[in-house]
């Protein structure tokens, strides 16, 4: 795409994707490359600016991750944040020691409003701290720009050669005034104009489909989920028919999504689709039998779907990509967008087996965040309804399913589920919060009911609130409304006594359970 570009530079902290949603806000466009990726390439790229994010290392340990001091070198503004920012001084000459106390949580900075990083940013703000080692020693030509109690250097400025390293996390929610500092840094210090709009990442993904398709056949992973429901809008938008969309359910959808999903996109239904339903419940139920570990089933589960798709593409004919909608965060909790540690196997990307049937496999939304990818949706002319639905794994209820999973506990959990749902939209909280669901726990107790002892499972109930799916706070839900699905669940789902709240954030936890 012909756009400004800033270039994130990944140092393997699990908050970086962050920093790239940010800076899209800002209405400019990013990109994430690994530290260890040729300084050529990046030149080559011409960006506007250069990011360098955090990391779980000290940068002056022994094969710990660098960078080369041309880095900084080539007029290009660059701004380190946490590690990035202690890289950037151990490099230009600068000191960085490990910390006799440590920075953790929300801390309260005091900026240097004369440096334009902080301009429109209150003298005294509220920023997320997260480090051991601090800059002891500024590099040469730099200026300490914030401090707190514990840490002189919070922030620090070489203007001449518009470098620019911050202590803390802007990238994060908890930092109150971390969007102004972003928009301060690619805006103005790098002078971006700010024209990456969602309407222009739609028409340049149109006109790139048809470049790589041709004339091609297309075979569509379609979950009947807000991610592949887009793609399914943007695929039919480049392709038309030469796009065939295959449903696979699995046994692990959502009560009655099954049905669901073919009335919208089968015969009959608003897209001008080739749509083919498989039902392969007991396939699967078979494969994940006694199987607990969750990256298995995920693994399992993955490597079916390929499976699933490879045989419906023999029957089709000739068939030369699969196109999946994965977004960001599969990417990113899979390992494999910068130098992240894996949090867990997607089913579409870290848990694809190694030998794949087709050509290529294209995902066109694989650098959207959750988001991003509704507003390509309502772009695309998506209906609200399919944009909004609440997210669904590609595991489906394989990974809400502690343990292993059989047809009773998938029957459990889909009952226990759909009357959490229709509570919460009765109470009118279906759009304020996130995400919720319900997840089957693998722990059975004793209960009483109807003066007669039982042991039966656990229901844990799910509801957070965020903004990309990176961070997340569990939502407060009144108590009356969770005290309603308590006893909905316990009376009307058989198998169940027991119903819990899950208080969890992301981090430490994951949204899903698994």
């Amino acid at each position: 795409m012909n756009k400004e570009l800033v270039v994130v530079i990944d140092f393997g902290g699990q908050y970086n994707q962050l920093v790239a949603r940010r800076v899209r806000e800002c209405n400019v466009y990013c990109e994430i490359y690994s530290y260890k990726t040729d300084l050529e390439k990046i030149k080559a790229m011409n960006p506007k600016g250069i990011i360098l994010t955090g990391g779980p290392n000290s940068c002056y340990e022994e094969n710990a991750a660098t960078c080369s001091p041309e880095l900084f070198q080539m007029g290009i503004p660059v701004l380190g944040l946490c590690y990035g920012a202690q890289l950037m001084a151990h490099v230009l000459g600068g000191r960085v020691e490990r910390a006799a106390v440590r920075e953790y949580g929300k801390t309260e900075v005091h900026v240097d409003n004369s440096s334009p990083l902080f301009a429109n940013v209150s003298p005294d703000t509220i920023c997320w701290m997260s480090h051991f080692d601090y800059i002891a020693e500024m590099a040469p030509g730099f200026k300490a720009i914030a401090t707190t109690v514990n840490c002189p250097v919070a922030a620090a400025e070489c203007a001449d050669r518009r470098l620019y390293a911050i202590q803390f996390h802007p990238e994060v929610l908890h930092t109150t005034e971390g969007s102004q500092m972003l928009y301060n840094f690619v805006r103005v210090i790098c002078g971006c104009s700010g024209d990456w709009r969602m309407e222009s990442f739609v028409e340049e993904s149109i006109k790139a489909i048809r470049e790589k398709v041709g004339d091609g056949k297309v075979l569509l992973a379609l979950s009947g989920g807000v991610d592949s429901s887009v793609a399914a809008g943007l695929l039919s938008r480049a392709i038309g028919r030469q796009l065939t969309c295959v449903f696979v359910d699995h046994g692990l959808l959502r009560k009655n999504e099954g049905d669901e999903v073919e009335a919208v996109f089968g015969e009959g239904g608003q897209f001008d689709l080739n749509f083919i339903r498989v039902n392969a419940q007991e396939r699967y139920y078979a494969k994940l039998a006694g199987v607990t570990e969750p990256e298995q089933k995920r693994k399992i589960i993955g490597e079916e779907f390929i499976r699933v798709f490879e045989e419906e593409a023999k029957k089709i004919g000739a068939v030369d990509f699969l196109a999946q909608g994965t977004i960001y965060p599969d990417v990113v909790e899979s390992g494999l967008g910068g130098e992240s540690a894996v949090i867990k196997s997607h089913h579409n990307v870290g848990g694809l087996p190694d030998y794949v049937d087709f050509k290529e496999i294209i995902e066109p939304l694989r650098n959207l965040f959750k988001d991003e990818v509704r507003k390509a949706g309502l772009e695309l002319g998506i209906p609200e309804k399919l944009v909004f639905r609440q997210p669904f794994p590609g595991p489906g209820l394989g990974i809400r399913i502690i343990g292993e999973v059989t047809a009773e506990k998938v029957k459990i959990v889909q009952e226990a589920d759909a009357i959490y749902r229709e509570e919460i939209a009765n109470a009118g909280l279906d759009r304020s919060i996130g995400q919720y669901f319900a997840a089957l726990t693998n722990m059975r107790s004793v209960g009483v009911m109807g003066d007669e002892r039982t042991y039966d499972y656990a229901v844990a109930l799910r509801a957070v609130n965020t903004v990309d799916f990176m961070t997340a706070e569990a939502a407060q839900i009144p108590f009356d409304v969770l005290q309603k699905v308590m006893s909905r669940v316990i009376n009307e789902v058989k198998g169940v006594n027991r119903v819990f709240y899950d208080l969890t954030s992301k981090p430490p936890g994951t949204i899903e359970f698994e």
